[in-house]
């Protein structure tokens, strides 16, 4: 059987090897795309990254594939109503990363309220020490605001216990049980915007999380709040947070995933093509005004990427293939 790994990280390839010997594993550095599909020729099996372009007309161009292991806990990059209606079988790998991801939080978090990044680039620049400029605030005593509490939302209000943070939460479906256990409430998603002094965002992106974070949510916020998100970027609309940053509504932003972020390595692309007029530009327009200003800090998505969450998610993944062939087999 041919397996094709589009968006291949290097390091981790010795596991697919390993774990598929008797079978062609083709390593594909770039992620899927409609310009390289034709490299998925003969394959019965791809994995994809987050990165990847798993539309209806990317699928079309790979007629063969009958399994797709999405190495990410997200589905959001594929067309899954397609991909059913094709008869093609999706696997994913929720769960991994989960330490990674709450802990890689709390770094934006500490990051904001003490000016690390900005402090430190100070320094490098001008040589001097200079403390004026860079008066932070303590996140013992404020109130944490977390959307969404999965595994990662938990394992954050496991982590802002021990900094002393008042926590509460927003989930569609709350876990009582485990909120008593850690001590936080549930609380609508308006009355959360209304008290916090931090935000931070765990949710999947679906139709209904699709700027779930919004112009009337922000003017429910306090003035001065700081809100994180490894989430999703679409989770918050861009537009919506670059008025409130301006405004000082938002005091500060750290952002691991930003709307529109896989557009932003085609922009040479897109600049030479005819855009018709209702493509919407403004949230890449949005990202790089967010990239600009002094009090956000972006990071390429890079909240899951740890030497243990890599090594979990590719062994979940090719998990999932191994399973499939055994299966394909009759095993």
């Amino acid at each position: 059987m041919k397996i094709v790994r589009f968006s291949s990280f290097a390091d981790t390839e010795g596991l697919f090897t390993a774990a598929l010997t008797g079978h062609e594993v083709v390593f594909v550095q770039e992620p899927l795309s409609l310009q390289n599909a034709g490299l998925a020729a003969g394959a019965e099996a791809i994995a994809v990254f987050v990165d990847c372009d798993v539309s209806k007309a990317v699928i079309d161009a790979m007629p063969g594939v009958k399994l797709i292991v999405a190495e990410s806990t997200g589905t959001d990059h594929i067309d899954m109503t397609y991909a059913k209606e094709k008869s093609i079988k999706v696997a994913n790998v929720p769960g991994y990363g989960v330490s990674s991801v709450a802990e890689f939080t709390f770094g934006l978090m500490l990051n904001l309220s003490r000016h690390i990044n900005f402090a430190s680039q100070e320094v490098r620049e001008s040589g001097t020490f200079d403390v004026r400029a860079f008066q932070g605030f303590d996140l013992q005593g404020k109130t944490l605001g977390i959307v969404g509490t999965g595994r990662i939302g938990m394992h954050v209000a496991e982590i802002a216990r021990g900094f002393g943070m008042k926590i509460i939460a927003f989930d569609v479906h709350p876990d009582a049980a485990r909120a008593a256990e850690l001590g936080f409430t549930y609380v609508s998603l308006l009355d959360l915007a209304a008290q916090v002094d931090v935000i931070t965002l765990h949710v999947p992106y679906m139709k209904e999380t699709h700027h779930l974070i919004n112009a009337d949510l922000f003017a429910h916020m306090k003035r001065g709040v700081v809100i994180v998100n490894t989430a999703r970027g679409e989770v918050i609309d861009t537009i919506a947070l670059v008025e409130a940053l301006k405004s000082g509504k938002v005091a500060g932003a750290g952002l691991d995933v930003l709307e529109g972020e896989r557009e932003l390595h085609k922009e040479g692309a897109i600049i030479k093509m005819q855009v018709s007029p209702d493509h919407d530009l403004r949230p890449l327009v949005g990202d790089h005004m967010l990239m600009d200003m002094p009090n956000v800090i972006v990071t390429p998505h890079i909240a899951f990427h740890s030497k243990e969450a890599d090594m979990d998610r590719v062994s979940r993944a090719v998990g999932a293939i191994t399973e499939y062939v055994s299966g394909a087999k009759g095993v």
